[in-house]
This record gives structure tokens, sequence and C-alpha cells, in this order.
């Protein structure tokens, strides 16, 4: 609806700087104070069945009978609204409904906080300092419960039945369970869609890793829909591979190149890392596996005298790295350029390191939840190249991916 340009200039006309507009008694809050008023005051009439004021006979026995007075917060600070009444008390407003003390907006300004990781304390505190508004952390704690619903919902969506790719990784972090705290890890599974998209499939929360957890994710992922999946991508997670077998045992399981490439620069101070990452590329980038062994033996041959620690690590591990090797280029650049997962996991870090120790797992999933709604927003663009890569998928799982 279109405001009259007569309007606003009757509004602004003693305006000298931003305090009149936004200010604690600015020209916003005195607007909203009054639309909100007027619309309660539309709704008792529509409760009522006649305008207020009028004359002569009157449906019905209820009547007006006054106000009572209510302080909300809102995006302006706390706001003095007078509500009306009816002799009946069987008035609700629907705007700002019986027992709401926040007006719509203020609680979207917590979850948001909230989901980029600033504890309830620290919302409590910028909420004063900006709106000159008091609101308790346990305030916080409902205004943010009010999610279990949509967590739940999301938790049991059910899924595509191919995905060409998923990725499985665990963070570890600090949770209070029956008095103690514990680390506990949180588990997740990011796939790459038939369309070439991100799509977190669920996340779990469990004290260790192991077999019988990872077959628990997997049969559920199964019931939600899943019937296949190409290949998983994970880090050496115990039990995994076991698991994956049991319940897809066709999908090929691969050791994620990021995670070996890391793990191995943890043994390189810092001056040599550079030089040591561009000379273990030679190796995952070598066009067949044969060329990839000859790559490590010269590895080898210039850097064990340094660091002998990485060619052990790369050998021990070849029969789990192989596989990417056998791979085109096409799908090794997507299973590696798109190891999204290390992203993900850096940016849930960043949520949940203000917190030494969540009160209980489900406060834990609730943040993780929450945050993972605003990374994915990002998600809307397929990977780069994807078309070609999932020719080669094609070509590779021959009639495993629909057409």
């Amino acid at each position: 609806m279109a405001i009259r340009k007569e309007l606003l200039q009757e509004l602004l006309k003693d305006y000298k700087g931003p305090e009149d507009l936004t200010g604690e008694n600015g020209i916003l809050k005195q607007l909203t104070k009054a639309l909100v008023e007027q619309a309660m005051g539309a709704e008792l009439t529509d409760h009522l069945g006649y305008e207020k004021h009028q004359t002569g006979e009157k449906p019905g026995e209820n009547r007006r009978n006054g106000s009572s007075d209510k302080t909300v917060r809102t995006d302006q600070g706390p706001m003095d609204i007078e509500v009306p009444r009816d002799r009946e008390g069987t008035f609700e407003p629907k705007i700002i409904e019986k027992h709401q003390r926040e007006f719509a907006g203020f609680s979207d300004k917590i979850l948001s906080m909230y989901a980029r990781g600033m504890t309830n304390r620290e919302i409590a505190e910028h909420l004063k300092e900006i709106y000159g508004t008091d609101v308790s952390p346990q305030f916080i704690t409902t205004v943010t419960d009010g999610v279990v619903e949509s967590l739940e919902g999301w938790r049991n969506r059910e899924l595509e039945a191919v995905y060409p790719i998923v990725f499985f990784d665990a963070i570890v972090t600090k949770v209070r369970d029956n008095g103690h705290v514990l680390k506990k890890a949180i588990y997740l599974a990011l796939a790459v869609t038939l369309e070439g998209k991100k799509e977190l499939l669920g996340l779990w929360v469990d004290q260790s890793e192991g077999a019988k957890f990872w077959l628990g994710i997997l049969t559920e992922l199964k019931n939600r829909g899943v019937q296949d999946i190409l290949i998983a991508v994970m880090d050496g997670l115990t039990g995994f591979p076991d698991a994956v077998r049991a319940v897809y045992p066709a999908t090929e399981v691969q050791l994620c190149i990021v995670h070996v490439v890391r793990s191995s620069l943890k043994f390189v101070p810092y001056k040599d890392r550079k030089t040591v990452a561009s000379a273990l590329r030679t190796i995952y980038v070598a066009p067949t596996e044969e060329a990839a062994l000859q790559a490590l033996e010269q590895f080898r041959g210039e850097w064990d005298g340094k660091y002998p620690m990485i060619a052990r690590s790369w050998e021990s591990r070849w029969t789990e790295i192989a596989p990417f090797l056998a791979y085109p280029a096409e799908i090794r650049k997507v299973m590696y350029t798109t190891n999204a997962i290390e992203s993900l996991n850096y940016s849930i870090r960043k949520v949940t390191r203000n917190r030494q120790a969540f009160p209980s797992p489900d406060a834990a999933t609730k943040l993780v939840y929450m945050a993972l709604q605003n990374i994915s927003r990002k998600w809307t663009m397929p990977i780069r190249e994807w078309s070609q890569a999932l020719n080669q998928l094609a070509i590779k799982f021959t009639g495993r991916v629909p057409v």
C-alpha cells in the first residue's frame, strides 16, 4: 500500500536527525505504537460487531470496557501500549496476543544473533545496549527453543532416492551430561545432489564413533528415502566402511584427500607448508595409481630427511587413497574442490567456540541446526563443471544414475 506523500511530510515536519526517527522517542516507535493500538481497536470492533462511539441499538450484550497498559519489547526498545478490553473478557488481540511480550521481529533478532554464535548473556547485553531492553537469558532460551519443532521436521523430512556423493564427518564439542562435561561428536552428512547442489542430510550428536552408531545413521537415511549413494567420502571414521557395506553394499567408500593432506601438514612448520603441499599435490593429481606411487617415491626422496612421517602415513593408508586415483579427472575435481564439509565445519566452529560447554546435547544440536540454516542459504548454485562430472559418474556407475 502506497503511503501518501503529504502524510510523510507531516510525520517528518520536525525531523532534525536520525535520533528523531529511530531514537527512544522517535517517529518509528510512536508510529508503531499508534498503528498497533489502532489495529487492536479495529480487532475489538470486529469482535463486538459495532463501531466505537456508535449510537443506537448494538448487537449482543458485550461492550467496550476501557483499556489496560502493557509493555512489549520491540526493535525500537520497550513500548507501552493500551490494550482495549471488553466487559465479558472474551476479546483476545491477534496483533499482540495475550501474554505476548515482544512485537514481531524482536524474536527474529534473537534467533539471528543466537545462530551466529552469541551466548544468551551476550544477546541480553546487546539488546540492552542497542534497544534499551532488559531480556533475561531464560527468555532467550524460550525463544530459541521455538525452533525445536522446525528442527524435528527437518530431521525427519523425506530425502532423495539417489545421491552421487555424500561427505561424512564429525566435529567435537564439549557438552554437559549428567553433571559432567564430556566431549561429544557432532556428526554431519553433506550430500551433492543430482543437480550438483549441496544438501545437508542430517546431524547427530553422540559420545563416540563406531560401527554401531554409523549403522544407525545410515539406516535412518535409508528409512528416509535414500536408496543409493554412489560415493561416500570420509576421514577414516571408525567403523564407517563396515556400516556402509551393511546398508549400501554397492557404495564406494573413499578416504577424503583434503583430510589426508591436512593431516600430513601437521608435521610441517609454517615456513615449509606451501612447498610441501605443492609436492603432495603431484601424488593425488597423478593420472594413474602407478604414476601416483612414483610421485610418492619422489616425495620421499625430497622430504624424508626432514619429515619422514608424511610418506609413511600415505603408505599406511594407500588402500584407502587408491580408489580416488581410479576416478576420471572430472570426478576427482568435484570430490576434492567440493569438500564443503571442511568449510561447513569451520563455520560451525565459529558459532560454537564462544561456549565452554553446552548445557545439554539438545542445546548443541539446536545451535548447530540454526547455524546450518544460515549457512545453507548460500547453497543456491550447482557446483562448477558439475555436468561433466555427472556424465562421468553415469558412465562409471552404469544404471545407477537416474536419467
